[in-house]
């Protein structure tokens, strides 16, 4: 009797141990080469509009753990001074120009050329699960939205920018509501945009913990309208107008990355995932947005501008327990190196078209390392900008300028007729430039033509 006893006891033991480990086969199976990836994509946020970038008036602890948890940079540049190309480069890793979108998408207008590789396509490929909440302004055709660009799952509005409650388009006419799920038009009229991408966030993050998954969270703020909530309105109501404004929609902006942070946490794969941080360009001074807000800090100029306002921004990647915490990297970054960065870290292999980015790998590894780039164009109308060392010329008509970056961030101290063969080295690095896009009748690289650019299956 003692003995069938033992067994029946020895069989719960092995069969609750089964049990157990089938529980937790799931993330016992997980691949820890394939780690998450979430980029969140602020929109028109200052280049110091942050704690820990220098705000001494905004409260941002949620964005600033980041960067106590990672690495931030302090010379990290937009692909562009504009939304949509800036865009371009993140998803395909090429300026705007080899991305072949130089300017913003307008309503009903097809936008980034469909033969482009994006990031999530790559990632897709590789065995991730992919999705875009938030804003997108890449195209409205059935090629160019999301779910055509290697999006399994797509939420949120194609143009640059609705009112976060009733979700209508109301700047430069028609009034056009502007919300969709996977290509077909929601309605949640009266819900703040902002909860609306936490909550969908949250849903996707808990049905794919189990695989690895790639979120490009983008977020349609602090760009107007500013939209804060009561208590941060509150809070800041003693800072001047339009400071005021525009502090109260970024607080409120870093409370829903806070709630995505926990959103991870929770699921318990803050290990096992990468974020990375970044605005598209510095902050506007449009008469929409109350003529500012945002802060360039030592930095000249705002969003249009090539100047170092426009493009110079915060950045951050953070991993823990896989790469540096709490550390700055000074080194010229931009954000067309993301493509590559994220291939490298997922242990993927380079892809096979052409990119302008470089792999922020060794740099995020090493305050030593070097940047990876020798020369960096902007264009934007007419004005164009190049970059090459302390370098940087900027062309407007027939203005041309040349500053000493590091010796002088305001940009105030025109160094043009000082050293003009540096100018003429410049123009002419820029002329190769252009003649290279226009020679290559590859400019796009290897992709898919338009005949297989059909929607993801929605998951």
């Amino acid at each position: 009797m003692k003995l069938l006893k033992r067994r029946y006891l020895n069989l719960v033991f092995i069969c609750g141990t089964v049990l157990c480990f089938s529980n937790n086969l799931s993330a016992i199976d997980r691949n820890p080469d394939k780690p998450n990836v979430i980029i969140i994509f602020t929109d028109d946020q200052g280049s110091v509009d942050m704690n820990i970038y220098g705000a001494k008036d905004l409260a941002t602890p949620h964005m600033d753990s980041l960067a106590k948890r990672g690495v931030r940079f302090t010379q990290f540049y937009a692909a562009s001074a504009i939304c949509s190309p800036s865009r371009v480069g993140l998803m395909t890793g090429r300026t705007p120009q080899h991305g072949g979108l130089k300017h913003n998408v307008p309503l009903n207008s097809v936008g980034m050329p469909s033969s482009q590789i994006t990031i999530a396509e790559e990632l897709k490929k590789a065995g991730y699960t992919t999705a875009h909440i938030g804003k997108w302004h890449l195209g409205h055709s059935e090629q160019t939205i999301p779910n055509s660009q290697g999006f399994d799952y797509s939420f949120g509005h194609l143009v640059g920018c609705i009112d976060n409650y009733s979700h209508f388009f109301y700047w430069d006419g028609p009034n056009k509501h502007d919300l969709w799920r996977n290509g077909k038009e929601v309605f949640y009229n009266g819900q703040f945009f902002p909860d609306l991408m936490v909550k969908e966030a949250g849903e996707f993050i808990n049905k794919n913990k189990d695989n690895p998954f790639f979120l490009y969270f983008a977020m349609n703020s602090p760009h107007y309208p500013y939209q804060g909530s009561p208590q941060w309105l509150d809070h800041y109501k003693k800072l001047k107008y339009p400071r005021n404004l525009y502090a109260a929609f970024l607080s409120t902006m870093d409370d829903r990355i806070g709630q995505l942070i926990k959103k991870v946490e929770d699921a318990g794969l803050t290990k096992d995932t990468i974020f990375i941080f970044q605005s598209d360009h510095g902050a506007s001074i449009e008469v929409r947005a109350h003529k500012g807000g945002g802060n360039s800090g030592p930095h000249r100029g705002a969003k249009f501008s090539l100047y170092e306002g426009g493009l110079r921004i915060p950045a951050i990647i953070s991993w823990p327990g896989h790469i540096p915490e709490n550390q700055v990297r000074g080194q010229f970054a931009t954000g067309c190196d993301w493509y590559p960065t994220i291939l490298e870290l997922c242990g993927l292999s380079a892809t096979k078209h052409r990119l302008d980015g470089k792999s922020l790998t060794p740099i995020i590894k090493s305050a030593d390392t070097p940047t990876a780039h020798k020369t960096f164009h902007w264009k934007l109308g007419s004005k164009l900008a190049v970059r090459q060392g302390k370098w940087k010329m900027v062309v407007t008509g027939k203005k041309t300028e040349l500053y000493d970056i590091p010796n002088d961030l305001g940009e105030k101290n025109n160094l043009a007729q000082k050293f003009p063969e540096i100018v003429t080295q410049l123009l002419q690095l820029n002329q190769q430039y252009w003649q290279s896009i226009t020679q290559r009748e590859d400019a796009t690289g290897p992709g898919k033509g338009e005949h297989d650019r059909t929607p993801s299956s929605n998951q």
